[in-house]
């Protein structure tokens, strides 16, 4: 009942003080689980919301639904802001929902070397200070056939520090049509810039030539770069550089050679329905002096930028200033087929869409009569080709696959609603069509999305 305008301030005086709700043995309890602090901050917002409602008129809350507000804002208060979510965009590496989930192997070994004290910087054998770039550094040669590596913070950081190293007060040539800008706004020209290294920009938008190159080195050119563009491609009237005619010209001219590969790959992505990216073991048997790559997206690691190259050039960098700020230490698996799990496509995704579309549609029956007649014939799930990238904000192109369509009235409302659930559910609208595709959810993650789906059309037809 809707008490008149004139009476709130005697229904503000029936609510209960914090000391006194704080009593309540839930909230007791609470202040266990979760600290006193946490949970008085969670009653006095219960209470001052319960303030302005019958401020405007409302009943006074029962001191069983005052509990019960204040427990579940102390629990969203000490959750944190990081989710359990299930991508069902086809998105692999989705740079919005962390990129690329770590494999077993990499988890383990994380969760191995947190649980105490590890030889980060320690000589077992010596019984004095090591070097904490050992422990990656051997996987890495073997894996790219390089004579050294280094593990910095990310890509990024090892792009920078590389220029910033070898070419700082120096020219770095490059072509026009790869001073591109990824995700997050990194920019080439900035980088470069930053590095306190001075940009020549050869050839035109879409066509550069060896000769741009041959022209453009002089006494102050301190290397040439190469930038793979990632998520953005040139098609048509279009010309470029292959990495081995640049090799040929830098070092006929006595110049470095860098090639940033962007997110990197140990092994052919085009074997698992993936775009083509180039791998680094064939910058590395071109000749390039250094090559830098992403640890995470496309090889499935945590985050980290990679460095392989000649070994006197490495050591240049670990002695460098910079490396300090962006050096990291991971622990990576040591084999060659759980480093890269990325790109190991879902070949049953197919057959799982098609098992899963009388399953979902199931799901919504008992909801039909409540939505319009309009929307009767909607309430079906389809099969239809995939659309899903292999990259958020990396490689373009599609991803070989299928996918569950499901054409449900309001996609906007359903899709809303999957985000609020608990795990989340990340989905994709196209054509007006809410899209589920099983690419990216893990085959273990098959039974919760379909309760997660059933919970959000329970929810729509409340």
């Amino acid at each position: 009942m809707v008490k008149p305008m004139g009476e709130p301030s005697d229904n503000r005086r029936r609510l209960p003080s914090v000391e006194r709700l704080l009593a309540h043995g839930e909230l007791q309890s609470a202040v266990e689980a979760h600290g006193r602090q946490a949970v008085v901050d969670a009653v006095r917002s219960t209470l001052a919301a319960a303030r302005e409602g019958v401020a405007r008129g409302d009943d006074v809350p029962p001191t069983a639904a005052l509990i019960a507000d204040a427990l579940e804002r102390a629990a969203t208060a000490v959750r944190g802001t990081l989710f359990p979510v299930i991508n069902a965009t086809g998105v692999i590496v989705h740079t919005n929902l962390g990129r690329a989930p770590l494999s077993h192997a990499a988890r383990e070994a994380m969760d191995h070397a947190g649980q105490g004290y590890v030889n980060l910087e320690y000589d077992l054998d010596a019984g004095s200070r090591g070097s904490r770039y050992v422990h990656a550094e051997a996987l890495l040669r073997d894996l790219t056939g390089a004579e050294a590596a280094l593990v910095v913070n990310n890509n990024a950081g090892a792009v920078f520090l590389v220029l910033s190293a070898l070419a700082r007060g120096r020219e770095v040539v490059i072509s026009r049509g790869q001073l591109v800008e990824i995700g997050g706004g990194f920019r080439i020209p900035d980088v470069l810039r930053q590095s306190g290294a001075r940009l020549v920009e050869v050839g035109t938008t879409n066509r550069t030539h060896p000769r741009d190159f041959k022209e453009a080195i002089g006494p102050e050119t301190a290397l040439l770069l190469r930038v793979h563009s990632s998520n953005f491609k040139q098609i048509g009237f279009t010309a470029e550089v292959s990495l081995e005619e640049l090799v040929s010209l830098g070092h006929g001219a006595g110049v470095l050679v860098v090639d940033d590969l962007g997110s990197g790959t140990l092994i052919d992505t085009s074997r698992y329905g993936l775009a083509p990216e180039p791998m680094v073991q064939q910058s590395v048997a071109a000749g390039a002096d250094l090559v830098t790559f992403s640890g995470d997206k496309l090889l499935g690691g945590p985050q980290a930028g990679l460095i392989v190259g000649r070994a006197d050039l490495v050591r240049e960098l670990r002695q460098h200033p910079l490396t300090r700020a962006a050096r990291t230490s991971r622990p990576w698996p040591r084999s060659r087929r759980r480093c890269c799990t990325t790109c190991a496509a879902r070949p049953s995704a197919r057959s799982r869409s098609g098992a899963w579309c009388p399953r979902l549609t199931r799901c919504w029956p008992s909801a039909q009569p409540t939505w319009p007649r309009s929307c009767a014939a909607a309430t079906s799930a389809t099969v239809v080709p995939s659309e899903g990238r292999s990259a958020a904000a990396r490689c373009p192109g599609d991803v070989a696959g299928h996918l569950g369509a499901l054409a449900v009235p309001a996609p906007d409302d359903v899709a809303a609603r999957l985000r609020e659930g608990s795990p989340a559910v990340v989905a994709r609208i196209a054509d007006g069509r809410l899209l589920l595709d099983l690419r990216t959810v893990q085959p273990d993650e098959d039974e919760v999305l379909l309760r997660a789906v059933q919970h959000a059309l329970d929810k729509l037809q409340a």
